[in-house]
């Protein structure tokens, strides 16, 4: 572990039950806002979308509304929602959503300001052009309505160009983090047990991950221990009694520790893996794809020995009170997945095929390099395709 680390989040964190009906008395950032929603049905159904609509214009806030993002979100949809803030004369965007509105709504609050009509000018990845994002973005705030990325307090979003098959992260500079960020668990009990069991486990491996990458600090491991205990004793209970509000709150507060570990440590090559699956089958939810591989993934580091006493501690914090060895880990995962009713996925239900698995390494290893410098044993495309062909059904 490395004593050093750097620590920067200026993002204001308004955190419990009910805290979206004190966003009227916040100070806002500007006068109109374009209101980033899903494309989906539910922020109208659960009265969401209206509660937050109200509270801007109590604020003085004129909205704007922008309802087309999807679950992985797309390049041409986030250029579409920068093109309206600018058309619209928005001075701040609003996101009211889990982590692909929240990502989708950072990156649109950033593009809207730079020249072009390219978004893929300011991406990194094998094609991306990886021009600077200097300057700085309109102001965002973020209502996270899901517990799982932990997007409401980073700086960057993860967006999916169609056209490449590239899935990548967008930012990472200063002035894209938020000004506010919302968690309120009220806002999570109508999600569905599947969704919420998905979202769940994405939190837990941002933990996870920070906790045994080669960026592991003091004060990460405060952060992630933390959240691994929350996971292991809450989100069983908020998958099977999604209004059990004390078990939400508990998952949500993990989740949001997993944005900051995010930001301390960052994740391993683990996310780098699914992007890859994901960036060819869209309707591939991230969380379900990280509980396929998990398994596999980090039975590969246990068996290098990378950091025993590590996983150890994190079997401990998901329950094995007296864990003595690494392996107990998998045996820990394993029933978290069992008793939340994700324990069956299988790759093949969305699509994958045995032949598809050599082009992910690739796209993992290319697209997410960094994600694999993380890892404390450098993994080869051998070893890669292994871990994908050892998890797939």
């Amino acid at each position: 572990m490395t004593k050093d680390f750097r620590w920067f989040d200026p993002t204001e964190l308004v955190f419990g039950p009910g805290k979206l009906n004190t966003l009227h008395t916040l100070e806002m950032p500007g006068k109109k806002a374009l209101l980033v929603i899903s494309d989906g049905k539910s922020a109208r159904a659960n009265g969401s979308l209206a509660r937050t609509e109200e509270q801007l214009r109590m604020a003085g806030v004129e909205v704007v509304l922008f309802d087309r993002v999807g679950p992985n979100p797309e390049k041409p949809v986030v250029e579409a929602g920068a093109r309206l803030a600018r058309a619209q004369g928005c001075d701040m965007v609003v996101a009211l959503g889990g982590g692909s509105v929240m990502d989708a709504a950072k990156v649109m609050a950033a593009f809207a300001v730079m020249p072009g009509d390219d978004l893929w000018d300011y991406a990194p990845g094998a094609t991306g052009r990886r021009k600077p994002l200097d300057i700085p973005s309109l102001p965002t705030i973020m209502i996270t309505t899901s517990a799982g990325t932990g997007s409401e307090v980073d700086s960057w979003g993860v967006i999916t160009n169609p056209k490449t098959r590239e899935k990548v992260g967008i930012g990472r500079v200063r002035h894209m983090f938020p000004v506010y960020a919302i968690v309120d668990p009220e806002l999570m009990v109508t999600v569905p047990p599947k969704f919420t069991a998905y979202q769940g486990f994405d939190a837990l491996f941002h933990n996870m991950e920070g906790y045994i990458s080669n960026a592991a600090n003091f004060m990460g491991d405060m952060i992630q221990e933390s959240a691994i205990e929350k996971i292991g004793a809450y989100l069983e209970r908020a998958v099977k009694d999604g209004s059990d509000l004390e078990a939400r709150a508990n998952v949500a507060y993990a989740n949001t520790m997993g944005g900051y570990s995010m930001i301390i440590t960052g994740t391993t090559s683990e996310h780098g893996m699914e992007h890859a699956m994901s960036a060819y089958h869209t309707a591939l939810p991230h969380g379900a794809g990280l509980i396929m591989i998990s398994l596999e993934y980090f039975r590969y580091f246990i068996q290098k020995h990378v950091c025993d006493e590590r996983f150890v501690r994190m079997a401990r914090a998901l329950g094995r009170r007296d864990a003595e060895k690494p392996e107990e880990l998998l045996d820990a995962l394993a029933d978290l997945q069992r008793a939340c009713g994700v324990d069956d996925l299988k790759m093949s239900d969305y699509g994958i095929t045995p032949e598809e698995l050599p082009k992910f390494v690739q796209n993992a290893k290319t697209v997410m390099a960094p994600q694999f410098t993380k890892d404390r044993y450098p993994m080869t495309d051998e070893d890669c395709e292994e871990i994908y062909r050892r998890s797939f059904r």
